[in-house]
């Protein structure tokens, strides 16, 4: 129907703004309103809720027609096929909505936009006018705002609270929240994050057309990523266990990485195990007399004098297997009492002896672990330790960084800044970050960090792994939500890594580790522990130059950006 009745009292406002209708209509245009609907119903057999507005100008021929209350559909809409509609829905002048499609609640559709619910078959036997259709159909949820010249094909589901920006060729599922635009759609950013992009860098034209570059291959490569990420997943499983790769053994790590690169690309646990089973495999992983896991197949060394054990896997697995179980919502069996009973003159014993002269990674990776540690018996409802003994940590921390370059230990001859770089990494990643607090002399951090990535022995060519880049980008980050100093050389090297990261992607296999001293990593094949780490530096580096939005996710576990507790005492 869509012949203008002239028994309807003419109003050309309601026609092109049809919001007007519910408070200016006068009882005489709503009587004819009415009448209309009526009409409508019984020649189509239409659902039409309370106080809709359907404008006499529009082209309505459905074979099936449901609309919610408070929804109106404006002058020249074209609307055919099966459509249901939620209340609070809008169709706006000359919108195409044909095939089968489904709205939720609150949706609005701009003006000159198409919804698709069918399509053609294209085979070369006959000519297209003669081609069969076929209609998977168009699902759109709650409140998603659908911009003007937008085009959705046929077989798209858009996820709740989404906006797509006017003029987008929407091909691909839409995911909860997402706000995309372009022709294909490529997602922009997560409606949530309201910070904004941060300025790009200068560059003329030429910087121009490289940023466009980037921001295109980010975008591809986000959604080559999740297409992926399940033949990933099953390429790491050896029917019983998560390997690295295939051939390597099975460790516990693995097994978290699988957790995590699910997280971040699927939104959902791994598909080789129901969730409930890695639950209990992490869970059952852990030694109930200490809280600490070991590798498969291996037990824990005897507790050093002071009572901590020194075992790298058992240290890392706090990070990994918390982490692991925090993303699918669960928590380790029992506390990490090897942390509980610690004092702080124990504590301050051990900081003091920790190898920061020569060693600085691993001072910082055993500060991580057990402040980790400490995070999960909070989360437990236990005791992080002895009262009074992350304060003490935080203290020691404090008192001992060097105001020259913010960090902790020294250079040495043989690798300059390696070691002091990668142990603040991890020292800040467990203290600082993961409690929420404050990083000491930021700008020093900076000056520091970025005068270590122009050491040719580990960046540049084929030199970086992920441990190296890890380590600069994070402290970039982490120090640049203080101050902006040095702010445009920060972005400068985050793109050209990122540039340099995407090269490394390997289709079906993901991203390997990296070239790295014997026994520092897992090398250059591709596998778990190589892809979860490249995604989170990928996020930094992209978060660093302003386009983490355009990957579509942020990290929630080991390497996540925000803090996992934030600390109530004043430090």
């Amino acid at each position: 129907m869509n012949a203008q009745d002239d028994r309807v009292p003419q109003d050309g406002r309601f026609d092109y703004c049809p919001w007007l209708f519910e408070k200016e209509a006068t009882p005489e245009q709503r009587a004819a309103q009415l009448a209309h609907q009526r009409r409508l119903t019984a020649a189509t057999g239409a659902e039409i809720g309370d106080r809709c507005y359907l404008s006499p100008l529009a082209a309505l021929h459905p074979d099936r027609f449901r609309l919610g209350d408070d929804s109106y559909v404006a002058a020249h809409a074209y609307l055919t096929g099966d459509i249901a509609a939620g209340a609070d829905c809008t169709f706006n002048p000359f919108t195409t909505v044909r095939g089968k499609v489904t709205l939720g609640e609150a949706v609005r559709i701009g003006a000159h936009t198409s919804l698709l619910g069918f399509n053609h078959s294209t085979a070369p036997d006959r000519r297209v006018h003669r081609q069969p259709t076929t209609s998977r159909g168009i699902t759109v949820g709650d409140d998603v705002w659908i911009g003007s010249h937008v085009v959705i094909l046929d077989g798209v589901t858009i996820g709740d609270h989404c906006v797509i920006g006017a003029g987008a060729v929407v091909t691909r599922d839409v995911p909860d929240w997402a706000m995309v635009a372009g022709n294909p759609a490529r997602f922009i950013r997560d409606r949530r994050d309201t910070r904004g992009r941060p300025a790009r860098r200068p560059g003329g034209a030429e910087g121009a057309r490289r940023g466009a570059d980037l921001d295109a291959r980010l975008a591809d490569f986000a959604v080559a990523a999740r297409e992926q990420a399940p033949a990933l997943l099953a390429r790491a499983w050896n029917g019983e266990r998560y390997v690295d790769r295939p051939g390597a053994r099975p460790t516990v790590r693995a097994h978290c990485d699988a957790v995590e690169l699910a997280d971040l690309l699927l939104g959902a646990p791994p598909a080789q195990l129901p969730a409930v089973a890695h639950v209990e495999r992490l869970r059952a992983a852990q030694d109930p007399v200490t809280g600490l896991v070991p590798e498969l197949g291996a037990t824990l060394p005897a507790p050093a004098a002071d009572g901590l054990v020194d075992d790298g896997a058992a240290l890392y697995h706090v990070l990994s297997v918390g982490y692991a179980l925090r993303l699918l919502d669960s928590a380790p069996a029992h506390p990490v009492r090897a942390v509980a009973g610690v004092t702080p003159r124990q504590l301050t014993d051990r900081l003091d002896r920790l190898p920061w002269a020569d060693r600085a990674w691993h001072a910082g990776s055993w500060i991580d672990s057990f402040a980790t540690a400490a995070l999960w018996n909070l989360e437990l409802g236990a005791e992080p330790g002895v009262p009074g003994t992350l304060e003490t940590l935080f203290g020691w921390l404090l008192t001992r960084v060097d105001p020259w370059t913010g960090m902790w230990g020294r250079p040495a001859r043989d690798s300059g800044r390696l070691q002091v770089v990668n142990g603040y990494y991890r020292l800040t990643r467990g203290s600082f970050a993961q409690f929420g607090v404050a990083v000491p002399y930021p700008e020093r951090v900076i000056d520091t960090v970025l005068d270590h990535a122009r050491d040719p022995r580990y960046f540049g060519g084929e030199r970086e792994n992920a441990c190296n880049v890890l380590d600069v980008a994070h402290p970039l980050w982490l120090a640049g939500r203080a101050t902006g100093h040095r702010a445009d050389e920060a972005r400068t090297w985050a793109e050209d890594q990122l540039d340099r990261a995407l090269g490394r992607w390997r289709e079906g296999s993901g991203f390997g580790f990296g070239p790295a001293p014997e026994g520092t990593g897992p090398g250059r094949e591709p596998g778990l522990q190589g892809t979860e780490m490249w995604l989170a530096i990928l996020w930094l580096l992209a978060d660093l130059t302003g386009r983490s939005d355009l990957l579509g996710y942020r990290p929630r576990g080991v390497h996540r950006p925000e803090p996992a507790r934030a600390l109530t005492t004043p430090i």
